[in-house]
């Protein structure tokens, strides 16, 4: 995959639409892939990138004590960026501030607004790429025919909501990981589907050789989003490889399931215990 150190110029004005899937991949301090959906995520120059924040998820409290992120901008015509890029910063006032607010999405939202704006130093994009929809199909239909046979026995991890999520072909759904130089990987998994509550299963027709590179063992996060931005994020092991009626699929065994949504983000498996509250 090519690489360049800089956007297009005639590139960054597809990034400014709130009408966008924006992906920021962090890394937790235990190590561990996460992935945030960012509407507002934009390029400011050639070299580097901002975003608004409104509501509290962990990637914020993560790019601060880690700076090391990969990104995704996919616009609706299908058409995305990728890249990596190191946090340099937050401000909760000044130009930028007042542009995000301005924006349709915030100016008119009578519940919530943009309270910071966080920046990012551009290390590596690929420039503009198409999603490969014939093999997104293809992956999609083998997976389907063949997960039954990757179904994992056990106890009831996705709640049959965030399951058919997953099993919706017209959801996206994205992968990352922890590269070798740490920092994190975003791959699209499109084609990606839940063989029961508790794995993910997918036929690697599409992004094959970024998929060759997971290495089996590790813990990857992927990220499930429908069109009415309705999401869900998983986390578990990466299996590797093997044949499920005779289909040569990837699976995920899920050990941590996350609610994205606001108003209230949070972990939903393991259950969190629920503690009184005790100061006020």
């Amino acid at each position: 995959m090519l690489s360049y150190k800089s956007f297009e110029p005639e590139d960054m004005p597809e990034f400014e639409p709130d009408a966008k899937i924006g992906l920021i991949a962090t890394v937790n301090p235990d190590g561990l892939p996460h992935i945030t959906l960012i509407t507002a995520l934009q390029a400011k120059t050639p070299n580097s990138m901002y975003w608004g924040q409104f509501s509290e998820g962990m990637s914020k409290k993560h790019v601060k004590k880690n700076p090391k992120t990969a990104f995704l901008i996919m616009t609706l015509n299908k058409e995305l960026w990728r890249g990596r890029a190191l946090w340099t910063g937050e401000a909760k006032e000044g130009p930028d501030y007042e542009m995000f607010n301005k924006k349709p999405m915030f100016r008119y939202n009578a519940y919530f607004g943009i309270h910071t704006v966080h920046y990012m130093d551009l290390i590596e994009t690929y420039g503009r790429e198409k999603l490969p929809m014939g093999d997104i199909i293809t992956g999609a239909l083998l997976t389907r025919f063949s997960k039954g046979g990757a179904k994992k026995k056990g106890e009831t991890v996705l709640r049959p909501w965030a399951e058919g999520l997953f099993n919706r072909m017209d959801a996206l759904k994205f992968l990352t990981y922890v590269g070798v130089d740490g920092f994190p990987v975003i791959i699209p998994l499109i084609q990606c589907q839940a063989a029961g509550s508790g794995r993910l299963a997918f036929a690697p027709s599409a992004y094959r050789n970024e998929l060759a590179s997971v290495p089996p063992g590790s813990t990857v996060a992927v990220f499930g989003i429908t069109f009415d931005m309705e999401d869900v994020l998983v986390r578990g092991v990466f299996n590797g490889y093997s044949r499920f009626r005779g289909v040569r699929l990837g699976t995920v065994d899920i050990d941590w399931v996350y609610n994205p949504m606001p108003p209230k983000q949070g972990q939903v498996y393991p259950a969190v215990e629920l503690r009184p509250v005790a100061e006020f």
